[in-house]
């Protein structure tokens, strides 16, 4: 076994560096975001985008099984070398996509107001925030494609797909960015402007991508298209990532809703460092990733020793990259954070917060890392269970008995959080591998 160990690695490095530098462009995005608006001259600006994009997280992530569930199904299919089921998962998803997109648009309003009253920033950030969310939600279908697309992609073993989509989208975007704000002074309506248009331009790049990548001698076949079951079905499978997701993205909206409650510098300040968690997790996220495509295939083949190979070597080079992740912060972390703003309020507050950034890759790693082999066994609901007893059972007590601390008390519980999926997770994994759960028939 230990011999063949290199070869897996290889296999995990060919998925993963395409994936994390794909993963990276997300993250530098909202880099270049806080840069440019935080180098004007009120902080309002800073806090109402960060409002904003947290809201979006919520909505749209709410239906993030569009990419990981798919990458799922469409691994396992990949590692039975069904094209049929294929093509009909792509098909499918992406219609379900481009329909619940549209719902959103149709029902913005509401849920808008919903979400600001939830978050509840101050009223010249609330105003801000509205303005962008406004103009944001018109990129609704093309994220939800895009999930789909980057999920089958990933499932399929073709990472340079996703690589090609955002690498080109956020490059457009970081441009129309300077353009809109900085030489055209939209504020924070550019950045939500600049963002429309880089969706819709992934969204297409992506569909090409597809096209070029159907297995040959599959015709679009009505067979394809399904039936209503056949989609009911999809959601099904998917409802556990769901509720999942839901509760993370509430807990993040709890997070920069507690944040504002103390004021629009500590929501500055707080919005500077969660743009670097996203950058820890988007960069970790690329060896579960891979971890994600290589199990689904062990799984689709039946191999236990392929998936146990798979298991060793995105745990090794987990550890690995959560390691430098961590020295990166403790060494680098001012200049970062100066580099993002101007504001010298914004700035010291940062630094004031900055020592729970350092434990932030270690703490999260193992969760990501996990998140990536459920999600190939398609195991989604342990997912939902150990997020909803996380969130609920650890995160908000934890909270609760904190709040004396003030944002130390709100960044000390999210750490908590971090620990806690790791070790739920962990248990049963341990568990469903003492039992052979991963290869039983559901």
């Amino acid at each position: 076994m230990k011999p063949q160990l290199p070869v897996m690695d290889r296999r995990l490095w060919a998925l993963a560096w395409p994936l994390m530098l794909t993963n990276l462009t997300v993250p530098l995005l909202g880099l270049v975001d806080t840069a440019v608006l935080g180098h004007l001259d009120s902080p309002e600006y800073l806090g109402a985008v960060a409002v904003g994009a947290n809201l979006f997280s919520i909505l749209y992530w709410t239906f993030g099984f569009m990419r990981m569930g798919t990458t799922g199904l469409a691994a396992q299919a990949w590692g039975k070398r069904d094209a049929f089921a294929q093509v009909a998962l792509l098909l499918r998803s992406l219609l379900l996509a481009v329909g619940i997109g549209l719902l959103l648009i149709l029902l913005h309003r509401p849920l808008i107001s919903l979400g600001l009253t939830l978050m509840n920033p101050s009223p010249d950030v609330a105003e801000l925030a509205a303005e962008y969310a406004a103009i944001r939600i018109w990129s609704a279908p093309a994220v939800l494609c895009q999930y789909t697309l980057v999920g089958w992609l990933i499932g399929t073993q073709f990472p340079r797909g996703p690589m090609l989509m955002l690498i080109v989208a956020n490059g457009v975007n970081i441009v129309l960015d300077i353009l809109f704000v900085t030489v055209l002074g939209w504020n924070s309506r550019g950045v939500a402007l600049a963002t429309v248009i880089a969706e819709y331009g992934a969204a297409i790049i992506g569909i090409l991508i597809v096209l070029s990548r159907m297995p040959e001698g599959q015709r679009l076949t009505r067979a394809l298209f399904g039936q209503l079951s056949d989609y009911l079905r999809i959601l099904r499978v998917n409802r556990y990532i769901m509720v999942r997701t839901i509760a993370l993205l509430l807990v993040l909206a709890f997070f920069t809703a507690q944040g504002a409650r103390q004021g629009d510098t500590i929501l500055a300040a707080n919005a500077v460092l969660i743009t670097f968690l996203l950058v820890i997790s988007n960069a970790l996220d690329g060896f579960a990733n891979a971890a994600e495509a290589l199990v689904g295939e062990a799984i689709g083949k039946g191999s236990r020793r392929r998936f146990r190979l798979v298991f060793q070597s995105a745990l090794r080079w987990s550890f690995w990259g959560a390691l430098l992740l961590t020295l990166v912060f403790v060494l680098g972390g001012r200049p970062l954070i100066a580099l993002l703003t101007d504001i010298e309020e914004v700035r010291l507050t940062a630094w004031q917060y900055l020592p729970w950034l350092w434990l932030l890759p270690m703490a999260s790693v193992w969760g990501f890392f996990l998140d990536g082999v459920f999600i190939g066994a398609t195991r989604t609901r342990d997912m939902q269970n150990t997020m909803l007893f996380s969130a609920l059972g650890v995160f908000l007590p934890v909270w609760w008995l904190t709040t004396g601390w003030g944002n130390h008390g709100l960044w000390f519980s999210l750490i908590c959080l971090m620990l806690a999926r790791a070790v739920t997770m962990g248990w049963l994994c341990w568990s469903h591998t003492r039992n052979g759960v991963w290869f039983q028939t559901r």
